[in-house]
């Protein structure tokens, strides 16, 4: 009785993360094409900006722990990813790059694996 409790608790919160991952990737698509279409050095391109490298540093810190169960190939690429887009976006915020298309493309990439449209 107890350990079908437990598991249900333990689904319903995978699914809860899962269903805030899918959030946060919605709000950082949401951000990142606003800030596209209004621009480097904008307001939006700032809030932009800021929101996707906290999204990313929180994801990366999960992705680093060792109570992270994804397998360590999985972990690895979306750590590379990760990387890539933080990268990214000090480009754009440093005046180098002024384009978040593949910001967005990644974003909604991995929106779309996170299921539940």
């Amino acid at each position: 009785m107890f350990e079908a409790t437990y598991r249900s608790m333990i689904e319903d919160t995978t699914a809860q993360i899962r269903d805030n991952e899918r959030r946060a990737f919605d709000k950082s698509i949401v951000m990142l094409k606003a800030a596209q279409a209004a621009g480097r050095g904008t307001r939006e391109s700032v809030e932009a900006l800021l929101f996707v490298n906290r999204l990313w540093t929180l994801l990366l810190e999960d992705l680093a722990d060792s109570g992270n169960g994804l397998p360590d190939s999985l972990k690895a690429e979306i750590i590379s990813i990760g990387l890539w887009m933080l990268r990214q976006a000090e480009e754009i915020r440093q005046g180098r790059s002024h384009d978040f298309s593949a910001m967005i493309e990644i974003s909604e990439s991995i929106r779309k694996g996170l299921g539940k449209q």
